[in-house]
């Protein structure tokens, strides 16, 4: 059939009622589906029936409210396939791009079927010749939106509900957790139904996570570029199907059967008392620049759905890097984006969300607005406000850095507390008063705003870079499998090898990154704040020093389960660290220390001291070696109250830092706080054994680019 062909009719056994313009998207009911898109600039509007053979059925909606055009149709069930052609305006230079030889896909589809095959019927131009236009009708080389069954057994499930001092954030992804999993069947790696798999929730579990944070898993598109590399989009920053989880993670075959798995697996999790959190990409979708292809939004509403070049609405706003950034001044938008939220709290039970590039959803014309529409409405929705927020505090325009600057509901992930950590660490001059502050919480970038240490999102390493093994043992990054010409991943990654760059048998190298994965780890851990471990970064899984593993869907960036001595230790390491925090309330606490870095007055709740057990003065704190510090964590002057408003009492422990290469002699605190002490955990030579008790008018040496903590006895 060609463009110019009459249109089919609607199947004769499909009754075709009004409808209602709410809710959009497609709804079952038991009995029929009510079909809703919006489009302002829509002269016509089409939505398309598919059959199991491909066969399009058209039905022409009439009925239009508020730029809402809809229809009911009786007999409908799920498992239908269907999509839209919108008649309208195509006029590039002026933002307008309706196209009706485009099938469209559903904005509010809740499940996709199929895939797109790189077609040049995607675009609306000639791909030899841009400023011609191409009519060739793109349905059987674009996805399909699917009618879902809206209705699941919940049973009991309850969210577990862990506040944030009491949570552990693990960064997972849905592949990579499962693909190789000895214990998974094979047949269930990579799913939803495998993530759940009780060898992977025995493995959280026993780690102490207490939330588990899942990379994109709304429904994304393979970058064409990376399958003609023989690459696919592996972290799937490409979303476009912002209601419906994506269908490649599916165990189940059927069209539309993700949601119910999806569904099955946060059960799972909930059983386990592990939260769920969505990573989602609101800023952007897969439709790219103006040189695109055309699968949904752009053919929908173009000026509606984008930021468009003020003067020059052909091109894109790109605050991304990705080629387009959604239009969230826009009402519709907005609108898009709350009902997304609100749908995966309310039918998929998830928990929290962390925004990819939070910043541009804040961004009003240019600048960034921190009271923006979005952050409004975010503020007074009565669900999105009472879940997890959690902001990439960035994008990539001018002015997007914004660590520190986001509302109060909202906790952000800390790349200060990053950078910090990884440079005290390496070995960096003058930053031990910048590690002070981020082992406490970061106040001087969240109390301003009213808010706790927990807004601070703790985190040494996330999928973005390097893993925790990578970051010990590369000082550059090795992304050439990406097919970049290594331009791509950041360059600037405060990594450093331990001397060997990559693989080596030297067994004071290897000890050297052992023990600095074990500092970075317990600085983590224990700091106040919320601390978030990448997947992997427990058994040192290693991406052969690629900090930008985006496309490389393949053993480089999935787990390797498989563990010799060195990880197991690390694993154990890790649970007991977890183990540590959980049972002791001074390493997460809900409010900032009362005393402030450089006070005056004696203190209550934690005290710095240099090695030789004097109290840290400015001088200290101002000099360049800071490579050294002792804290007092007072466990009888913790302010606030527990839970039930009791005064909480716990033990008191003092973490001794030495970040210099050599031994430094540490003088322990006397009578004044305590009498003697009990080292719980070393660095340098981590045991589960009992250590036996220090008089406190001793010293201790630590070694060497290595943390002690030692708790008090009496």
């Amino acid at each position: 059939m060609t463009n110019a062909d009459p249109q089919p009719s609607a199947p004769e056994l499909v009754r075709s009622w009004p409808g209602t313009a709410y809710p959009l998207g497609a709804t079952y009911d038991g009995t029929g589906t009510n079909f809703a898109l919006f489009s302002e600039v829509a002269e016509a509007v089409e939505l398309c029936l598919i059959d199991r053979d491909g066969v399009e059925s058209r039905i022409e909606l009439t009925e239009v409210d508020g730029h809402i055009w809809h229809c009911y149709l009786l007999g409908v069930t799920p498992g239908q396939r269907y999509g839209y052609r919108v008649h309208g305006p195509y006029e590039p230079e002026q933002g307008l791009r309706c196209d009706p030889s485009k099938l469209l896909l559903d904005p509010y589809g809740k499940a996709f079927s199929g895939a797109f095959d790189g077609d040049p019927s995607l675009h609306s131009y000639d791909l030899d010749d841009p400023t011609q236009r191409n009519t060739d009708d793109s349905l059987g080389h674009t996805m399909t939106t699917v009618v879902i069954n809206p209705f699941f057994d919940w049973g009991n499930d309850r969210a577990p509900g862990h506040e944030y001092h009491n949570t552990v954030i693990y960064e997972a992804h849905v592949k990579g957790m499962t693909a190789t999993h000895p214990e998974v069947p094979a047949e269930m790696r990579g799913t939803y139904a495998g993530l759940c798999h009780p060898a992977i929730i025995e493995h959280l579990k026993d780690l102490g996570v207490t939330a588990i944070e899942l990379m994109p898993v709304h429904q994304f598109m393979q970058d064409q570029r990376l399958i003609d590399l023989g690459l696919r989009n592996y972290w799937g920053y490409n979303s476009f199907g912002f209601l419906a989880p994506h269908n490649e993670y599916a165990f189940a075959e059927k069209p539309g059967d993700a949601v119910a798995e999806f569904k099955a697996m946060v059960k799972t999790f909930h059983d386990a008392d592990i939260e769920v959190i969505l990573d989602v990409v609101y800023n952007h979708t897969a439709e790219g620049n103006h040189l695109g292809p055309t699968i949904g939004f752009r053919g929908i509403d173009n000026q509606a759905y984008y930021r468009l070049v003020e003067g020059d609405e052909q091109h894109y706003m790109d605050y991304t890097g990705t080629g387009n950034t959604l239009n969230v001044r826009h009402p519709h938008s907005l609108q898009l984006i709350m009902d997304s939220l609100r749908y995966w709290i309310l039918e998929m039970h998830v928990d929290g969300f962390r925004f990819d590039l939070a910043s541009t959803l804040a961004r009003g014309l240019h600048d960034v607005d921190r009271l923006s529409s979005f952050f409004d409405l975010v503020q007074q929705d009565p669900v999105v406000s009472q879940v997890k927020l959690i902001a990439e505090p960035w994008d990539v325009g001018e002015g997007g850095y914004q660590v520190g600057n986001f509302p109060p509901l909202w906790t952000e992930w800390n790349g200060q507390f990053r950078d910090t950590v990884r440079d005290f660490w390496r070995g960096e001059p003058a930053t031990v008063g910048e590690f002070a502050s981020r082992l406490t919480g970061s106040s001087d970038l969240y109390e301003h705003t009213g808010r706790r240490p927990t807004a601070s999102i703790n985190f040494v390493t996330a999928h973005d870079g390097f893993t925790l093994n990578d970051l010990v043992s590369y000082n550059e990054k090795h992304n050439d499998a990406n097919g970049e010409d290594g331009n791509d991943g950041e360059s600037h990654n405060r990594s450093w090898n331990c001397g060997v760059e990559g693989p080596t048998d030297d067994p004071e190298v290897l000890a050297l990154r052992h023990r600095q994965r074990r500092n970075l780890l317990t600085t983590l851990i224990l700091s106040q704040g919320t601390p978030m471990i990448a997947h992997g970064d427990e058994i040192a899984r290693t991406q052969d020093g690629n900090n930008n593993v985006y496309c490389q869907d393949n053993e480089l960036a999935w787990m390797n389960w498989e563990l010799d001595e060195e990880q197991a230790d690390l694993l154990e390491f890790t649970r007991a660290l977890i183990r540590l925090r959980k049972d002791h309330p001074v390493f997460r606490r809900r409010r900032f220390f009362g005393t402030p870095l450089r006070g005056e007055e004696d203190p209550q709740d934690i005290a710095w001291f240099a090695p030789d057990g004097s109290e840290m003065t400015s001088k200290d704190w101002d000099s360049g070696f800071g490579k050294s510090l002792g804290v007092f964590l007072n466990g009888e002057g913790i302010h606030e109250p527990d839970e039930r408003g009791q005064r909480i009492i716990d033990d008191s422990f003092l973490l001794l830092f030495n970040a210099h290469h050599e031994p430094i002699e540490f003088a322990l605190l006397g009578s004044e706080y305590a009498h003697e002490w009990q080292v719980v955990l070393d660095t340098a030579s981590y045991t589960d054994d009992e250590t036996p008790a220090l008089p406190a008018d001793g010293s201790l040496s630590v070694d060497g680019r290595s943390t002690v903590v030692l708790r008090k006895l009496s």
